[in-house]
């Protein structure tokens, strides 16, 4: 069975991105998401379009680039395709990201993230609304969230890594 990952990360927003389309972004997005009816959508959907697009680097968006580092890092770890798709500001989205993986074969995607705690809005609602949608859309293929994480697996990780600073002490 061909297994593939979809690292489901947050997305940041470019250093370059024009700022007056920005902040008008930003205008639009907070009355779509109180549901006014004047919000103009084909305005709002050109301006996220645009964003979500944008040529990405690693001198505009250093967390997009971080975020492939990792994928390819998870990669090599674990010898499965990773695909990554973003919660928001970046492309691939999460739906892009699960029909990638399935167009490229798999019989099982495993969706994680790097957001380790619960209780927030992307891992604890948005993500497994993506992954409960793509179960719809697929299916005939296994999608599985690997998420919430052990508190006691995260503390130990965070603690590991703390030790490399405090070796000696």
């Amino acid at each position: 069975m061909k297994t593939v990952i979809v690292l489901a990360m947050h997305g940041a927003l470019p250093q370059d991105f024009p700022r007056a389309e920005l902040g008008e972004f930003f205008a639009l997005h907070a009355r779509h998401e109180a549901h006014d009816p004047t919000v103009p959508l084909e305005r709002y959907t050109a301006l996220e379009n645009k964003l979500r697009c944008w040529p990405r680097s690693p001198e505009n968006d250093p967390f997009y680039a971080a975020s492939y580092a990792l994928a390819q890092a998870i990669a090599q770890e674990s010898g499965l395709d990773v695909v990554v798709g973003f919660n928001e500001f970046c492309a691939p989205d999460l739906p892009e990201a699960l029909a990638l993986a399935v167009k490229g074969g798999a019989e099982r995607v495993v969706v994680a993230t790097a957001m380790l705690t619960r209780g927030g809005e992307h891992a604890e609602r948005e993500i497994a609304l993506a992954v409960e949608r793509g179960r719809q859309q697929y299916p005939g293929v296994e999608i599985v969230y690997a998420w919430p994480y052990e508190s006691a697996d995260v503390a130990r990780f965070i603690t590991g890594h703390i030790q490399r600073f405090t070796a000696g002490e």
